[in-house]
């Protein structure tokens, strides 16, 4: 059976880029995608955009200009794209251009999509979301299933719970089918300079910990993720429904800097400085306060609202995922940051 067309939004960007390459070259880890496909995949990229990096991807790849704020642009899109699965990776995480671009780009966007996908007969839309939806776990002890109620972290988090909204009532409509996942903090090849500078700032002694680091945080490899994406297309039973997508456990802070030190000294010889900036924990609470101002006012500030996270414990449960996808997460958080950096090390880039 020959598999539909992708669509595919968020690349050049992190998740999109790789998801596009492990379909056209195969995902070695996972049997059933182990292959490359030669189904034509389609990737719309915004307007003014590098795409060297997709380029240079092998398989039947074309490129498409648009955006997703503006709804007439999608047309080439989706131009005979019935029968087509799209995979809706793009959306602001942090915004360039204050708070309002989260609602024009994760909100509006989501729903110009989706309404262009209606009208081309697109069969399934599988759409990324986030944890942020639900905020932050309520106790140190527990973690998130599909089941916990909405508690948006901030307004990145209320544009993804209105995102969802939109989704699920256009699933709930009938004539196109719609899947969620819910990617916590993702990690892998292809990353971008923030998650660069992450592993420079442990080589070099600068991670922050905020309070004592034993708080949990849910990881998820890249190529996990594109399992997760690739079986929410292909399990017919998936539509509808919303999952988790993630390493097949939490790590706690203090085990994320551990590994990816031990990564660095032992795997890769690479000099590491063994320190921590340890800071109390009402450090991360003004940042939250700071945050809350910062974005009532409409701007964003990037390292602030990392850091108003960094206390906070942000756990999920993938057993759904497992039950009902057949999902079965193949790289660990050591195994997944080797390759992150040898990664970074083929693409010449300093740590």
């Amino acid at each position: 059976m020959t598999e539909p067309m992708a669509l595919v939004t968020g690349a050049p960007g992190w998740l999109g880029t790789r998801l596009v390459r492990t379909m056209a070259e195969g995902l070695p880890d996972v049997p059933a995608f182990a292959q490359g496909s030669p189904r034509p995949i389609r990737v719309l990229v915004l307007p003014g955009q590098d795409a060297t990096a997709l380029e240079k991807i092998a398989g039947d790849v074309r490129i498409v200009r648009g955006d997703l704020t503006d709804a007439r642009s999608l047309e080439p899109f989706f131009d005979g794209a019935a029968g087509a699965t799209v995979f809706h990776s793009a959306g602001v995480i942090h915004p360039t251009h204050g708070v309002k671009q989260f609602y024009d780009v994760n909100v509006t966007g989501v729903r110009h999509l989706l309404a262009a996908a209606r009208g081309a007969k697109v069969r399934r839309f599988v759409h990324v979301s986030s944890n942020s939806p639900l905020g932050c776990n309520p106790r140190p002890d527990h973690t998130f299933d599909e089941s916990s109620p909405y508690n948006p972290y901030m307004n990145y988090g209320n544009s993804k719970k209105l995102a969802e909204d939109a989704v699920n009532e256009a699933g709930a409509r009938g004539d196109l089918e719609t899947v969620l996942i819910r990617p916590p903090w993702f990690y892998g090849p292809d990353q971008p300079e923030r998650q660069t500078r992450f592993f420079r700032m442990i080589k070099e002694g600068q991670a922050p910990i905020i309070g004592s680091g034993a708080n949990r945080r849910s990881m998820a490899y890249v190529d996990n993720i594109c399992q997760g994406l690739r079986l929410c297309e292909t399990v017919a039973a998936a539509a509808g429904r919303t999952y988790w997508i993630a390493d097949r456990r939490p790590y706690t802070l203090n085990e994320v800097v551990d590994t990816i030190e031990s990564v660095l000294e032992k795997d890769f010889g690479l000099p590491v400085a063994h320190k921590r900036r340890r800071l109390p924990n009402f450090v991360s609470e003004i940042a939250w306060l700071a945050d809350k101002t910062i974005q009532g006012l409409g701007f964003y500030q990037q390292e602030i609202h990392v850091l108003s996270e960094m206390n906070k414990t942000i756990a999920c449960d993938i057993s759904r995922a497992q039950t009902e996808l057949g999902y079965e997460p193949r790289v660990d958080l050591a195994e997944g940051m080797r390759r992150s950096v040898r990664w970074m090390i083929d693409q010449g880039i300093a740590i």
